[in-house]
């Protein structure tokens, strides 16, 4: 790579930060420890930072209660977060974004990472890599599950690499700390308060998802679009023995509806998936149902199921309300769109990856026909206004799947993301020569 250097200390400092992440784990808009930090390393390698509110909507989905908020806040001040920055992402404004302006002109190129981890109580047992080297998550009932504590630490030895090489950027390059991916909450935010605006080229990625180590992908397609809804039903209370009938049972209606939404028909247009991931409902044994919740989710392969999917799942809800005489409210609390990586980009980071040395294996194109992720809101804005966006996969040995207390990865991609993403950014000079 002509310019871009990683250093052996550099990338020692990137574990480091990898497993402080990992040690204390943030779930979506709880993010103020890890936020701080990155914000503090940004403004000390000499980006310009923007942080809460500069670079998210008050519209946001999913967060959580005032409570939770609070108790997540004084916890990161006292686990070693950065005050002047906590400051400004109180109420859980968690993003960053860090900007870097080149001596010569040239493209904006944007990277994103996310920093969010899940409800997951990691294992304790002693052949934990994460527990033998005394890395394992101190805030329990949450753990880094998924490998955004390495997307973080990336982001953060990239941020490095291209401050101390300046005099080779040309045009801005962007790097998006994204809060709330996990049930693809927090780009919708980012994206409204114009983080991606003006963005040429557009890169994001993962590590993992079952892709062996030495394994780039350069793009994704077949992320399904998804809407997370948290749907009430309010019944009325009443004595079960002695006066059922003046009671509205709200546990009735959710199951109802829960049997009615797994009921959904099939579109002809593509795949569709719906899930109720939880039921709560009533008081005690002896008393009709007043109140009962559900926590569901519907995905499309495209817009026209994902759309016909949503509908039906209101009107599911609504037809079982109704049928026990119960009112119901709901809220989206999360969505993502569907997306297919740009060809020209794809092109471009395959041909960077493959002068990877430790590469086994190069793939130009996926498609991930399982999942959701909300970074298809920045690449279709992205794309929208003109410019060029992809996933990539950086494929790595796990010790258990992502989503599981046993989650961990090898380090050893960490070179290789590093390593194709600065060669990524000398293709795109090249090709924006006119010499590709």
């Amino acid at each position: 790579m002509n310019g871009f250097t990683i250093t052996p200390n550099l990338m020692e400092q990137i574990c480091e930060w990898r497993r402080d992440f990992h040690r204390y784990p943030e779930t979506g808009w709880t993010e103020f420890r890890t936020a701080s930090i990155i914000a503090h390393e940004l403004n000390h390698l000499g980006f310009e930072v923007q942080i809460g509110k500069e670079v998210l909507t008050e519209e946001r989905m999913g967060v959580p209660s005032d409570e939770q908020l609070e108790d997540c806040y004084e916890r990161a001040k006292n686990t070693g977060a950065y005050q002047e920055y906590l400051e400004k992402m109180v109420g859980g404004y968690t993003g960053v974004v860090g900007t870097l302006k080149g001596y010569k002109p040239g493209p904006t190129i944007a990277f994103r990472f996310d920093m969010d981890a899940l409800e997951i109580l990691e294992t304790n047992n002693s052949s934990h890599i994460p527990t033998k080297k005394g890395f394992r998550s101190l805030n329990e009932g949450v753990m880094h599950a998924c490998g955004h504590d390495a997307h973080s630490a990336l982001g953060l030895g990239l941020a490095t690499i291209l401050a101390e090489s300046l005099e080779y950027i040309g045009g801005t390059i962007k790097i998006i700390f994204q809060p709330a991916e996990e049930g693809v909450r927090g780009a919708k935010s980012m994206v409204d308060a114009g983080v991606v605006d003006g963005v040429d080229y557009f890169l994001s990625m993962h590590v993992g998802t079952g892709v062996p180590l030495g394994t780039v992908i350069a793009g994704t397609n077949g992320f399904l679009a998804t809407t997370k809804i948290d749907a009430t039903f309010k019944g009325k209370a009443a004595h079960a023995g002695a006066e059922p009938e003046k009671g509205r049972n709200a546990l009735l209606a959710a199951a109802s509806a829960i049997l009615g939404l797994h009921g959904i028909s099939p579109h002809s247009g593509g795949a569709s998936r719906i899930n109720v991931g939880t039921c709560i409902a009533g008081d005690g044994r002896n008393i009709v149902p007043a109140h009962a919740s559900l926590q569901l989710e519907t995905r499309g392969e495209n817009s026209e199921v994902h759309s016909y999917v949503d509908q039906q799942a209101l009107t599911v809800l609504e037809g079982a309300s109704k049928m026990y005489g119960t009112e119901l409210s709901y809220r989206v609390v999360g969505s993502a769109k569907t997306c297919s990586s740009s060809d020209k980009l794809i092109e471009i980071v395959t041909g960077a990856a493959k002068t990877v040395n430790k590469l086994v294996e190069v793939i130009p194109l996926t498609k991930f026909a399982a999942g959701s992720e909300d970074a298809t809101y920045m690449m279709n804005h992205v794309q929208k206004q003109g410019g060029l966006a992809t996933y990539s996969i950086f494929g790595t040995t796990l010790s258990a799947g992502h989503h599981h207390e046993k989650f961990d990865i090898d380090e050893d991609v960490f070179p290789i993301v590093l390593e194709t993403w600065l060669a990524t950014i000398e293709q795109i000079y090249v090709y924006e020569s006119g010499k590709l």
